[in-house]
């Protein structure tokens, strides 16, 4: 059976003013048990939390500050399970309730653990709503609606594609509601530069995501090897049509193999504590010839980190070239940036003279 991951949104969930519209609810349930009925493993990413649980607190508008977003979150979370709870036994499939944060990807055994979770409940037919644990969750609140999570559960789980259910049908090369001549994008092979910038900024007040979240979120799937799908599911049978092919929407394939969970949370969750240049010969290695940096590549130095700490790495003209696990404190590779490995061996005691080894590097630029 194939694996499919779903994804949606607070503003598909909710009213305009926030708190959850239970018709909505029962009519994605609807379309997700019928995708699993069709011979599919499904598994849902959804936001909605904070959006459901604010007006219960009784919050005007969805709150800013962090302790009333973490409250709102507990109080909705508890009901927007109810909500999937009710409308998902309609169709006699049990739920389950999976609660994540970034560290769950940079720790190889809590992903484990979560992946293994997940398949047991897969192998019984039950379907696990997945979000993010907003109530603890600092930094994580940022996670752009859940979008990155759900590119990084469908890289977890190898699916077989990822769909990102949005208001909109598909990416277009302008904003349609402000500009009548602009074209939608029906299929992706290559998330460039160009592509970015079509993408416009958040489209409601209820949900914290816009299109740039979601491309952001098919740049981490399709690197891990999973082809996504961005567009509307507004009618029964729509997400099947997703899933085939035929949905209302654009498509970003993928020609790449699964990318590790930690050369995910290197290229696309990690704080990078510096910054590290490097001539035109070292970008050359990294990029094209899938060699480690040596400190004799290095032509600068920035910022105070240390051995493990994430590093970004950039090209002579400033342009980032990827990010990588370092191998050396700051002060030591700034002794040595430039210097021939032998001589690296006699000013520094390191415990690998690569700067960045090629196994916990990631390339980032296109």
């Amino acid at each position: 059976m194939t694996r499919i991951v779903v994804k949606i949104g607070s503003s598909s969930l909710t009213s305009a003013e926030g708190g959850l519209t239970r018709s909505k609810v029962r009519f994605f349930a609807d379309e997700l048990a019928a995708l699993q009925k069709s011979g599919h493993q499904v598994l849902l990413v959804t936001s909605g939390a904070i959006a459901a649980g604010f007006t219960t607190i009784g919050y005007a508008k969805r709150p800013k500050l962090l302790h009333e977003k973490q409250a709102s979150a507990a109080v909705g979370q508890a009901l927007l399970m109810q909500a999937y709870h009710e409308a998902f036994q309609e169709s006699g499939i049990a739920v389950a309730q999976i609660l994540l944060t970034r560290t769950d990807f940079s720790s190889r055994q809590r992903g484990h653990n979560a992946l293994m979770t997940i398949e047991e409940l897969l192998a019984h037919g039950i379907v696990p709503i997945i979000n993010e644990n907003d109530t603890v969750s600092v930094a994580e609140l940022k996670f752009s609606e859940n979008d990155t999570l759900s590119a990084l559960v469908a890289n977890l789980v190898k699916a077989r594609q990822l769909v990102i259910i949005t208001d909109m049908d598909g990416l277009y090369t302008g904003d349609p509601r402000k500009n009548p001549s602009a074209v939608r994008i029906g299929q992706v092979d290559h998330i460039s530069g160009e592509i970015l910038e079509y993408a416009g900024g958040a489209g409601s007040s209820v949900g914290t995501g816009g299109m740039r979240s979601k491309l952001d979120a098919a740049r981490v799937a399709t690197r891990g090897g999973v082809p996504v799908f961005i567009g509307q599911v507004t009618e029964p049978g729509d997400l099947i049509a997703a899933v085939q092919g035929t949905g209302k929407g654009t498509y970003f394939t993928t020609s790449l193999s699964k990318l590790p969970i930690k050369k995910q949370w290197v290229g696309f969750l990690s704080v990078p504590h510096g910054t590290v240049t490097v001539d035109a010969g070292a970008e050359k290695a990294l990029f094209a010839g899938g060699k480690s940096l040596l400190p004799a590549g290095v032509t600068g130095v920035e910022g105070d980190f240390h051995p493990g700490d994430v590093v970004e790495v950039v090209n002579p003209d400033g342009g980032v070239i990827g990010r990588g696990v370092v191998n050396y404190e700051s002060w030591q590779l700034k002794a040595v940036a430039g210097l021939s490995t032998e001589e690296v061996q006699k000013r520094v005691d390191v415990s690998r003279i690569e700067v960045i080894h090629r196994d916990e590097w990631i390339t980032l630029s296109e």
